[in-house]
């Protein structure tokens, strides 16, 4: 409720500041677009933590600085545009101050890998939910199914907090897709693509599931964030594969894929939706799941998102 209040006067304020997307020939639209929604987006989920500030652990306080340091280098990047190295250097500094509250990775090996492991889970899925914001409603969208799947996996293993967390994301994302849907108003921008991937990873890190095996758990958190990860994937082997810039930008994701095989963008969208329901069921069936189940099912799920990268690489 409070992101939709606020995006109308986020709106305002990114056009008087003049934070605002030009067309290009590799993006969809055709009119200038006011960014800085992501401002929205976090103002909404750093209110709602707030006013449960006074039960809530300190973790959180670290949880807060470390995205708002995300949120802050996205709309520095959103202004005047950073080198891929020193938003990398950002998601860096953000994932030591989560390890200073010990929020990271526990495997029974070298500390210094659990903290490499953190930091390439952080980094990974903050820059694939700001590669997957490439049409209308679509980033806003999927980080809304993610939320609602971490939600309610948090609520069946009593995580009160990854739950709250939750929640304010998904109130904050839904209350944003009312103006990102498409004909967007207003895009959220690295600002909020950054921090949307960023708490997510966070939440995806503090899951657990008492009784089950780390064997099968650890995949949870990948398939609940299946259609970043799956979208990532596909860019990066297809760029490597055609000698181009993983970092270039490009109508090369899923959705445009989608789209070039006839689709409509709002359809093109809504399958994606579909599918991030799809692998957040999975993930869900996942926590109930055996060991010999658990690897059957992920070993069969690999194999039809590689499948589907093959096929949407034909004819690139």
């Amino acid at each position: 409720m409070i992101t939709g209040f606020g995006t109308p006067l986020v709106r305002r304020a990114a056009i008087y500041l003049g934070f605002v997307d030009a067309p290009a020939k590799r993006k969809l639209h055709s009119e200038p677009m006011p960014l800085m929604g992501g401002v929205a987006i976090f103002g909404g989920a750093f209110f709602v933590v707030l006013l449960l500030s006074p039960t809530l652990p300190e973790s959180v306080a670290g949880v807060l600085l470390a995205g708002t340091a995300v949120a802050l280098t996205g709309l520095i990047d959103d202004r005047r545009g950073l080198p891929a190295w020193a938003k990398l250097a950002a998601q860096a500094a953000a994932a030591l101050i989560l390890v200073y509250y010990d929020i990271q990775v526990h495997l029974p090996i070298p500390a210094p890998i659990n903290v490499l492991i953190t930091f390439i889970w952080l980094a990974g899925i903050s820059n694939a939910i700001n590669f997957l914001d490439n049409m209308d409603g679509l980033s806003a969208g999927i980080s809304a199914v993610a939320s609602a799947f971490i939600l309610l996996m948090g609520l069946a293993n009593g995580q009160i907090l990854v739950s709250a967390l939750a929640a304010a994301m998904l109130g904050a994302t839904l209350g944003f897709l009312r103006y990102n849907f498409k004909p967007a108003q207003i895009f959220m921008g690295d600002v909020g693509s950054l921090f949307l991937g960023f708490i997510l990873a966070v939440l995806g890190l503090q899951l657990v599931f008492p009784g089950r095996d780390n064997m099968i758990t650890w995949m949870i958190p990948v398939l609940v964030l299946g259609v970043p990860v799956f979208d990532m994937t596909l860019v990066v082997v297809s760029r490597i594969r055609r000698g181009v810039s993983p970092n270039t930008a490009g109508k090369d994701h899923t959705s445009h894929r989608l789209v070039d095989r006839g689709f409509s963008q709002r359809e093109a969208v809504l399958i994606l939706y579909l599918a991030g329901g799809v692998f957040g069921m999975i993930a869900l069936y996942m926590t109930q799941a055996s060991l010999i189940e658990g690897w059957a099912m992920g070993g069969v799920t690999a194999v039809t998102a590689f499948y589907f990268i093959w096929k949407l690489e034909q004819g690139q």
